[in-house]
């Protein structure tokens, strides 16, 4: 009877399924090298005995703005160990969205039986100033989606962390890091922005091609059985992420590739994500691409062969090169019974197909450094329907 559960925990190709996780949070943040950078040098003075630091990170969503408060403090707890101690208290606003709320698990992160009812706000921050001079701990306060929180609450709390130290012998008791897509620090009362700094802004683009890259190849690295994926399939699906810069869409793609290639496992399957589990349609990830194959109709006929030639090379393999391109466009072109173009030609016919937003090219080193080559390859529509379309228009078009 339950037999068709036997796939679920067997592993054929997921070995780590935490890793895929958007909650995950990985050894080295890749793919944000200068933004790290950026970030430690707004903390250099929390080095010191009695030194705090403040910074306020936006940016797009899956700009990767949590990912990178996390494993900054880790890092930061890591690195002055021994020499400072420094605890964490992370606190999404979302889910927090007054300051009372947010005092209250800034408390319990703390000090999990603390009260947190029939205590005003005076109260818990006298509680938490105690606290941390008791067991002489810096406290690096994080508040996530902070905007959530001073949409409906304002900003006294954040002007009450920031003179936690005041009336009181020493400083140094708390640093303050706030998260949020959009530029706070324009919200901000005077009094609050003139001890916050407004040079303390890390502002985080979307993720570029190549940070996507990293980040689907670091995810595949620790969460698949070795074997069960190419570089080259790591690339299509960053490709397919990148309009977005979004590093949550390129983990759901390799969490969707992942789920449909252990879904279609038997005796006979090559355990090996292939380009139709690249593909395989999702209604929240992906487009309907077969709702969307029309768009060839309205290229000419000699256009429609080299893209056919394309697509037959696609099918089987995630890039190409125009010489496969040329020498694939000349096979189809004798089947077809057409001249084949001049090279000068094919490569307008190529250009305007990626214009076309068929394909995606990107330019390489050839390996041992001689030259440079265009590699092409088709990360949001599946090779075989577009091949499958043209071949039924193509006899019409040619007539």
């Amino acid at each position: 009877m339950s037999g068709y559960l036997d796939r679920i925990g067997a592993g054929s190709i997921l070995a780590s399924p935490s890793v895929l996780d958007y909650d995950h949070l990985p050894e080295e943040l890749v793919g944000r090298d200068d933004i790290k950078q950026e970030l430690a040098s707004k903390f250099t003075a929390i080095a010191s005995p009695e030194g705090a630091s403040r910074a306020v990170i936006t940016g797009p969503v899956g700009s990767g703005k949590t990912v990178l408060a996390k494993t900054f403090c880790r890092d930061l707890v890591r690195h002055l160990a021994g020499k400072r101690n420094i605890q964490i208290a992370h606190v999404n606003c979302r889910n927090a969205s007054t300051s009372m709320r947010v005092a209250q698990r800034i408390l319990h992160q703390l000090d999990p039986g603390h009260p947190d009812r029939g205590l005003s706000m005076g109260e818990l921050l006298l509680s938490l100033r105690k606290m941390l001079r008791h067991s002489s701990t810096h406290l690096v306060v994080v508040l996530d989606e902070v905007d959530h929180m001073l949409r409906r609450s304002g900003d006294e709390l954040l002007y009450q962390l920031l003179r936690i130290d005041e009336d009181q012998q020493g400083t140094g008791t708390l640093s303050l890091i706030l998260i949020s897509q959009e530029q706070v620090l324009d919200v901000l009362e005077t009094a609050v922005l003139s001890k916050f700094g407004i040079t303390n802004h890390v502002r985080i683009p979307p993720y570029t091609l190549d940070g996507l890259k990293a980040i689907v190849r670091q995810r595949a690295e620790t969460a698949l059985v070795p074997g069960t994926w190419s570089d080259s399939i790591m690339t299509l699906l960053a490709e397919k992420a990148a309009p977005s810069g979004d590093a949550r869409m390129v983990i759901e793609l390799l969490s969707s590739a992942v789920e449909r290639c252990e879904y279609r496992q038997d005796e006979h399957s090559e355990r090996k994500i292939s380009i139709e589990d690249v593909h395989a349609f999702n209604n929240n990830l992906a487009l309907d691409t077969s709702a969307h194959l029309e768009q060839v109709d309205e290229l000419p006929p000699s256009v429609m062969l080299a893209l056919l030639a394309m697509c037959r090379r696609l099918k089987t393999q995630e890039t190409m090169t125009m010489g496969d391109v040329e020498g694939l466009y000349a096979v189809v072109c004798e089947e077809y019974e057409q001249k084949a173009k001049s090279h000068t030609t094919l490569w307008k016919y190529v250009k305007a197909i990626e214009v076309a937003g068929l394909i995606e090219s990107r330019v390489a080193t050839v390996p041992g450094g001689r030259g440079r080559t265009t590699h092409l390859s088709m990360p949001h529509y599946l090779p075989a329907d577009l091949a499958s379309r043209l071949e039924l228009l193509l006899p019409k078009r040619l007539r």
